[in-house]
């Protein structure tokens, strides 16, 4: 009798164990998008901008995901490094990286830009955090020899570090005034969309990727 109530308090235990296990693994991932007004949302309504869009369309398609949006309006990456530690939080598995634009709006040498975020990259490696990097690219009044060697960070660190890549943020929403604010430089609620929907195969490959390899 003693040892038929110890295997059932075994099997009890394993069943438990098993449970337990099952819940773990059935927690959403964590991913946080960490940029600047691109990010946050500039003059959007709740809800409407890109990581809550998103969110929406990578759970439409089956992922257990929460995206926190780390966002501010006006950061330059020199900003984004100073914040980065207590902006991303521990638990987080994913950073989709996206800062540069405000370098480029302001100036800001190439080298300067490039430093920043590789810091910003190797941070985040260090604690074991995908990172997906989002591209910028330069406007073309800054001169060739400035938009050649702004354009050029994003490539050259993705292949530096192994990331995966998304070489424009803005990719089919630049020069699109349909899909523009009145500012013509952030994205409307359907430029926000159109965004989304050019991202989503990338981000839906950062997902499938082990964890910790990109």
């Amino acid at each position: 009798m003693a040892f038929k109530r110890f295997m059932l308090f075994v099997a009890a235990a394993m069943l438990s164990s098993a449970l337990g296990y099952g819940q773990a693994q059935a927690e959403p991932r964590q991913i946080v998008g960490f940029g600047d007004s691109l990010m946050a949302g500039y003059m959007l309504d709740a809800g409407k901008g890109f990581t809550d869009r998103l969110q929406a369309a990578l759970k439409a398609k089956g992922h257990d995901v929460v995206i926190n949006n780390a966002g501010v309006s006006g950061d330059t990456s020199s900003a984004g490094l100073s914040r980065l530690d207590w902006s991303v939080p521990d638990g987080t598995d994913i950073v989709i990286l996206e800062l540069g634009a405000n370098d480029m709006l302001r100036g800001v040498t190439p080298d300067i830009t490039r430093r920043n975020l590789d810091e910003m990259i190797s941070r985040l490696k260090q604690r074991n955090i995908t990172v997906l990097l989002a591209g910028m690219r330069a406007a073309p009044n800054l001169g060739a020899d400035y938009q050649a060697a702004f354009d050029a960070i994003y490539p050259d660190l993705a292949a530096k570090y192994g990331l995966a890549l998304y070489p424009f943020f803005l990719d089919g929403v630049a020069g699109n005034r349909d899909l523009q604010l009145e500012d013509g430089m952030h994205p409307n609620p359907a430029g926000v969309d159109r965004m989304v929907e050019n991202f989503l195969p990338t981000m839906e490959k950062v997902l499938a990727a082990p964890k910790g390899s990109t």
